[in-house]
């Protein structure tokens, strides 16, 4: 458990159940009264918000939260495994619950797990992953205008804008968090 004085931005607590992140935090002292601790949260497994006050008196449960470093076995057609490097237990994960982040996907790479309960409630992937332009224009010769990007495909389908100089199979770096192009690693010959 912990106390309202123990409260901060950042940390976890659990209300109702579920699992909340404290993202603003105010301490305000009225002269008269007791102190409050008013605090802006966001809900872990729904990302829904909310705001809460609490008494110097009260008392917060503390979440059931474990991180866990697992690394992607491979796709069954229905779920993603992904196997833990201590235990070799396997976890399935929905499509749904990864969204995006499936386009990103390496067979072998690390992901972080934040687990509640031991259901997964936030996977992160590699910051960065290469992957191999298979489709794009070729971007016109002498077009030198800065930022002037165009659309590109890799292996999976997955669309993003990259700059005119990125020729179809020049391999790149994608920044998982936003998916968007970040630089490239090597020219195709």
């Amino acid at each position: 458990m912990y106390s309202a004085s123990d409260l901060k931005k950042g940390l976890k607590v659990e209300i109702d159940g579920e699992p909340w992140v404290i993202t603003d935090f105010d301490f305000c002292k009225p002269g008269k009264g007791t102190a409050l601790y008013r605090c802006k949260m966001k809900n872990l497994i729904t990302g829904s918000g909310m705001e809460k006050t609490y008494r110097p008196t009260d008392k917060i449960d503390k979440p059931d939260l474990e991180e866990r470093e697992m690394r992607y076995s491979y796709y069954d057609g229905h779920h993603y495994i992904f196997s833990d490097e201590e235990t070799f237990e396997e976890m399935a994960v929905d499509a749904e619950k990864l969204g995006k982040q499936t386009y990103f996907l390496i067979e072998d790479s690390l992901c972080n797990f934040l687990l509640f309960n031991g259901t997964p409630i936030e996977i992160t992937l590699p910051t960065f992953i290469e992957k191999v332009i298979t489709e794009t224009e070729p971007g016109a010769r002498g077009d030198t205008a800065t930022n002037v990007m165009k659309p590109a495909k890799i292996d999976n389908g997955y669309e993003l804008m990259v700059p005119l100089f990125i020729n179809e199979g020049d391999v790149i770096k994608i920044d998982t968090r936003t998916g968007e192009y970040a630089e490239r690693v090597s020219k195709a010959y």
